[in-house]
């Protein structure tokens, strides 16, 4: 199956947040990238050439966790400032505010309809709420130690949650009890993510591990020891077939689980990963860490012919030993320990990535008030480009107001202007990047074919004599 794989390549990186990136999550039409960060911004990231990147502003503390609505017309994102917030993803970056928890909220989640979220807290609990009404529905409150994540199945039926009390607890959601407990003595889990079917849920363990659970059946069924360090993310292919893991190691990992085996490790961050995300198509993925950069991958290796697909089928229909996650009937947990046949992939030894590149970022807001714009004076300048608004005095004069707003609008001029400069220049350095291998490539095509015409004389030459 090696030979028939092709490497995941590193598309471009994204270098805009100030701080450690904890969460990134695609569109569900793939054109934006979502990343949160530890900076407690939100920014959305355009993959269309030229595009600018927007910088959402309003948490006051650390951004936890984003994530796309389904049909991507929402954005919601989880902070430490114990609230939740519901942005239209666009310029005008509005936002409603769910007081959502007493304690840092670590984790949110959309159900596959769109109509709810689930929240996951420092408080012990989970909760859920309404999208459309923007009320609280119910909580889940079993759990005895932080929760770090909560997670709807692809159907919304059951929520799978983690917690810092060494449990995994699957959850029902029409009578809002846990039906079921996974137990892990040696750490606990910081992120938990369920397969494309919903029959599996995978943990990632502080411990360095990565477990598969199978929930039908409530056994362990896989369990990857591949890590040096703490998981910290996890994300499903949505074929089902592959698992990506993020780690304090600093490295990505890709899980081939019908293989049961490590397939590559990525090497592009410096320092520890912290998130992971497959695209809806799985035809992306995108990683997140504590170098505050977001880095896109091409994935490449999920392309298979008809004949492996059918091998794979096989495989299915009729399980050898010892038991995969495609087995109906597990009969012990499978162990994979950390070994040399991955493969390694590290493009920070390759060429320079001419795709990669630090797009003009938009600040956007809606209104702010005195206290925000203290904390943002704090912890960097007051964006320019987009409504902060300016509280005005009583006193002030018509003209004061007037030149006030010439100056900042001059200013804004002189930042766009200076943004569509760099743009164009980066526009043009690409496209005479392209010209260079066109020329390159014609170049070498004309030599075979002087080659191919100094053959062809030649034959014609002995066939004469």
């Amino acid at each position: 199956m090696a030979s028939l794989l092709e490497d995941p390549t590193l598309n471009r990186h994204f270098k805009g947040h100030k701080d450690a990136v904890t969460c990134v999550d695609f569109s569900p039409d793939n054109k934006q990238l979502a990343s949160s960060s530890a900076d407690a911004f939100v920014m959305v990231w355009n993959f269309k050439p030229q595009s600018r990147a927007f910088r959402f502003i309003g948490h006051r503390e650390a951004v936890t966790s984003v994530q796309f609505s389904p049909i991507g017309h929402l954005l919601a994102s989880a902070s430490k400032d114990r609230t939740v917030r519901l942005w239209t993803p666009n310029i005008k970056g509005e936002s409603t505010i769910l007081k959502a928890h007493t304690a840092a909220v670590r984790s949110v989640d959309f159900s596959h309809d769109g109509q709810s979220i689930i929240t996951a807290s420092d408080d012990k609990s989970i909760k859920a709420w309404s999208v459309h009404h923007q009320r609280f529905l119910f909580s889940l409150t079993q759990h005895t130690n932080w929760v770090r994540c909560a997670r709807f199945s692809p159907d919304g039926r059951l929520i799978a949650s983690c917690s810092d009390d060494k449990t995994i607890r699957i959850w029902d959601t029409t009578n809002r009890v846990c039906i079921n407990t996974f137990m892990d003595y040696k750490g606990h889990s910081n992120y938990v993510s369920f397969n494309p079917s919903g029959t599996c849920v995978a943990s990632a363990g502080s411990n360095s591990t990565v477990k598969v659970w199978d929930i039908r059946m409530n056994k362990l069924l896989q369990h990857y020891q591949v890590h040096s360090a703490g998981v910290n993310c996890l994300s499903f292919h949505p074929s089902g077939n592959f698992l990506l893991s993020a780690s304090n190691d600093g490295t990505v990992k890709v899980l081939d689980l019908l293989e049961g085996r490590l397939l590559y490790t990525l090497h592009g961050h410096q320092g520890p990963v912290l998130s992971v995300n497959f695209s809806r198509d799985g035809e992306q993925f995108a990683s997140g860490g504590t170098d505050s950069q977001v880095l896109v991958w091409k994935t490449n290796f999920d392309v298979f012919d008809n004949k492996e697909i059918n091998k794979m089928q096989q495989k299915r229909l009729f399980p050898e030993e010892p038991p995969h996650l495609n087995d109906i009937y597990p009969r012990s947990p499978h162990l994979h320990r950390r070994n040399g046949h991955g493969i390694e992939i590290n493009p920070m030894f390759e060429v320079a990535d001419t795709q990669a590149f630090n797009p003009p970022i938009v600040d956007v807001t809606n209104v702010a008030t005195n206290e925000q714009k203290q904390w943002m004076h704090r912890h960097g300048e007051i964006p320019r480009s987009v409504s902060v608004p300016y509280e005005t005095s009583p006193s002030l004069s018509t003209a004061s107001k007037t030149r006030r707003h010439t100056e900042d609008h001059v200013a804004d001029e002189k930042t766009f202007s200076q943004s569509s400069l760099n743009s164009t220049l980066e526009h043009i350095v690409e496209q005479l990047s392209i010209l260079t291998q066109t020329v390159s490539i014609l170049e070498h095509r004309l030599t075979l074919t002087e080659d191919k015409l100094k053959e062809y004389l030649e034959n014609q030459h002995q066939n004469s004599e």
